[in-house]
């Protein structure tokens, strides 16, 4: 009866809180106010029902694990399905390879000669999770906030722009040189904002997003000003002249090669002396600085390596859609990147790439229901920070195991 009362009380708050969004809807046209009194009712009702059965499920795991205490079983932790997956190698390496297999099938499924729009909107995703991929190794690893990360992607995109339109330089060329651009600010960055943490980091990557973005709309002659800069040249494919299908396949297909790069490197660098040294700074600060760890140069490779693969990706960005402009790198952008970090898991390199696939996928095939899917996507985001404030995927520790003496070798009895 206590779960039900508190269910109840959780269903009407929501339906008090919805009330001015579900209910009431004002018609321009006709100078009317339509109130929309079923719409509350089913929210109110799904939000009873989620509550109820969370409370149900709770008790019935905290009933299960004292039954087993009392009856001398010892209670082990039940592993997630994740880390499962990480501590089997064979398995991993079998879902690896069919994950993969549908990645380089999944154009020649979803798109016709006439039609590519899911193509384009994979890339967009992929271009997406690279970005979390980046940002997971400033914040997630080293846990140094960053809310002006995409000022990052503007570079490596304007500097692929630039280049090709000054001084005809190729897809390719420009590439690498966006991301050693990007890592070259992220250094510069990182310098002045080293002795600093918590809000008032948060405040000056926020400063810098900002200012690089008033920087490009008020230089026209440099960068184009508000009006961008059109005509950026698509990768080239060894001279071959490509059609718009073509194209968008070619840029599926580099983009997903820099996905599987970044996954890799970010997992060896993880778990690499320079990722334990992130870790630690990411834990306590001042204990990781007594036990001998360069702070400054820790700090510093955590800007520029998470900067290097957002002014990559940049580049490609900026090929794909043939035309930048400020308004491609807002703020919004950055704090849904940041939202892909924390969604995923802080440092889960599989939870952010499933949090950056849905939350970029998810809009697009909700069009549907787009009156109401900015409301749904900050309800789901409220309800993880409530009931899983870790993530989609976390604590994924890497073990290691002593391997047992030989026996033969004299020192076993």
């Amino acid at each position: 009866m206590t779960h039900f009362k508190r269910s109840l009380v959780i269903g009407l708050w929501f339906m008090f809180l919805a009330l001015p969004l579900m209910v009431v809807r004002v018609n321009t046209l006709n100078h009317e106010i339509e109130w929309r009194w079923a719409n509350m009712l089913w929210l109110g009702f799904c939000a009873f029902a989620l509550a109820w059965f969370w409370r149900a499920s709770t008790e019935r795991r905290a009933a299960r694990q004292a039954l087993g205490v009392a009856a001398g079983r010892p209670l082990l932790a039940k592993l997630s399905w994740a880390q499962r997956l990480s501590d089997d190698p064979a398995l991993s390496r079998r879902l690896l390879l069919i994950v993969a297999a549908a990645a380089l099938i999944f154009p020649w499924v979803v798109s016709t000669s006439q039609n590519f729009y899911h193509v384009n909107i994979m890339v967009s995703a992929l271009i997406f999770v690279v970005l979390g991929l980046g940002l997971n190794i400033t914040v997630g690893l080293a846990g140094l906030l960053d809310l002006g990360y995409i000022a990052f992607f503007a570079v490596g995109a304007y500097t692929y722009a630039l280049l090709a339109r000054n001084f005809d330089l190729g897809f390719w060329t420009c590439l690498p040189l966006g991301g050693i651009m990007a890592m070259f600010f992220g250094i510069v960055l990182g310098f002045p904002i080293l002795r600093l943490r918590g809000d008032y980091l948060a405040i000056v990557t926020l400063g810098f997003g900002s200012i690089t973005k008033i920087v490009l709309e008020n230089s026209e002659e440099l960068f184009g000003g508000a009006a961008g800069i059109a005509g950026i040249p698509r990768p080239d494919l060894f001279g071959l002249v490509l059609d718009g299908r073509e194209k968008s396949l070619y840029s599926y297909y580099i983009v997903l090669a820099l996905v599987a790069l970044t996954i890799f490197v970010t997992n060896r660098l993880k778990n690499s002396r320079i990722g334990w040294a992130w870790m630690a700074l990411r834990e306590d600060e001042i204990a990781c600085v007594a036990m001998g760890v360069d702070m400054a140069r820790t700090k510093l490779s955590a800007y520029a390596l998470g900067a290097f693969w957002a002014g990559l990706v940049g580049v490609i960005f900026a090929a794909h859609n043939n035309f930048i402009n400020p308004d491609s790198f807002t703020f919004m952008d950055s704090a849904m990147i940041l939202s892909m970090v924390v969604l995923g898991g802080m440092g889960s390199i599989l939870g952010v790439i499933i949090a950056a696939l849905a939350l970029k996928l998810l809009p697009e095939y909700l069009r549907a229901v787009a009156e109401y899917r900015m409301l749904v996507f900050g309800a789901v985001m409220v309800l993880m920070m409530i009931f899983r404030p870790q993530g989609l995927i976390s604590n994924l520790r890497r073990k290691y195991e002593r391997a047992p003496a030989d026996e033969s070798d004299g020192h076993g009895k």
